[in-house]
């Protein structure tokens, strides 16, 4: 049947060209059963009577493009009217095909132009997505914290924190004291076993914790000799220690880490000012000292955080208010000159609108 189709040709109305009846559709009225426009044909008919009708309403629409003019391996972006390969593309498995209606680039714009239409900004957007809030709640709240952070009482409030396990707010905080929550997992005590360390406190209140593999051995790895001579003329030019001295602060911490007693130490801990070593640490925690510029009260005051806000969140809100107010915040100016300057910002805030 398909050969037959193939040997008999028919004229087609409109293009004037003679092709096999299989570039026309059938037809039940036709004396021979086939249509008389060719297939190309008919689909220009078809999108110049939409068009007619979109624009008695006074309605405008796309260029007309035939979809079997896509090589395979291409797709059509809809939004820039390119044909690119399939890669550029990402996936959708909503669509019979699994791939996106527009390509990478112009997808993002796309989402950007939706989240600002919906959501009046993408930040707005994450911010209802993550924490089920506004822009507006999160700009009052930070008026109720007078755009200071809740543990540093320094720092600018930009970055929301909550509870991992429940999901509720905590609080408006800094950069640095929200990544340095995180890098102590949100643990009270680790804050302040950091506190310890810091003052040089012998914290050391429980059992250590050793990681073991099912063969029993301790899960630290054997680095080659090569890695252990440039290990440790790197250590010798950073620190003025080399590395069988950081093997034996390691053996008298017991294989773990200064801090947190469980994981494995990596890093070399130094006062940044003197540039004497203090200990081994793992990542997390070292980089978490750092964040909290290596300042003992400011660790203490982050445990005190975590706990205050579990126990009576607006509670412990207020007393840092009070605390920020009264000037009795690290690197505030006297009580007097502080009220007037927050007079004079409640002014500037509410006195506009």
């Amino acid at each position: 049947m398909a050969e037959s189709s193939e040997r008999e040709l028919k004229k087609c109305r409109d293009c004037g060209l003679v092709k096999p009846v299989s570039e026309f559709w059938r037809r039940k009225q036709s004396p021979d059963g086939w249509a008389l426009y060719c297939k190309v044909c008919f689909r220009l008919r078809n999108a110049a009577s939409y068009r007619g009708r979109l624009a008695v309403q006074g309605k405008k629409a796309r260029p007309y493009r035939s979809h079997s003019d896509v090589p395979p391996g291409m797709k059509y972006c809809a939004n820039c009217g390119e044909t690119k390969p399939v890669s550029e593309f990402g996936q959708n498995r909503a669509n019979k095909s699994g791939l996106a209606y527009y390509c990478k680039p112009c997808h993002n714009k796309v989402m950007a132009a939706n989240k600002q239409k919906i959501h009046g900004s993408t930040r707005s957007y994450h911010l209802k997505r993550r924490y089920g809030l506004t822009a507006e709640d999160v700009a009052e709240r930070q008026m109720l914290q007078l755009r200071r952070c809740l543990i540093c009482l320094k720092e600018a409030a930009l970055h929301v924190d909550h509870d991992h396990a429940c999901g509720n707010l905590r609080g408006l905080l800094c950069f640095s004291c929200n990544n340095g929550l995180g890098q102590f997992k949100d643990d009270p005590d680790t804050l302040r076993k950091a506190a310890d360390y810091l003052e040089g406190t012998d914290f050391v209140d429980g059992p250590i914790v050793l990681k073991i593999t099912a063969a029993g051995e301790a899960t630290a790895e054997r680095p080659s000799a090569e890695q252990r001579l440039r290990r440790h003329y790197k250590l010798s030019a950073r620190y003025g220690i080399g590395l069988d001295e950081v093997e034996r602060m390691i053996e008298e911490q017991g294989g773990v880490c200064a801090i947190c007693r469980s994981a494995a130490p990596r890093d070399v801990d130094h006062d940044h000012e003197t540039g004497e070593v203090r200990g081994i640490l793992c990542s997390p925690c070292n980089t978490g000292m750092g964040l909290f510029k290596d300042d003992a009260h400011h660790l203490r005051d982050a445990a005190t955080y975590l706990e205050g806000t579990a126990a009576d969140p607006e509670l412990y809100q207020w007393s840092r208010f009070v605390r920020v107010v009264v000037g009795h915040a690290p690197g505030l100016r006297p009580q007097r000159s502080r009220l007037e300057e927050l007079m004079a910002e409640m002014v500037r805030e509410f006195g506009a609108n």
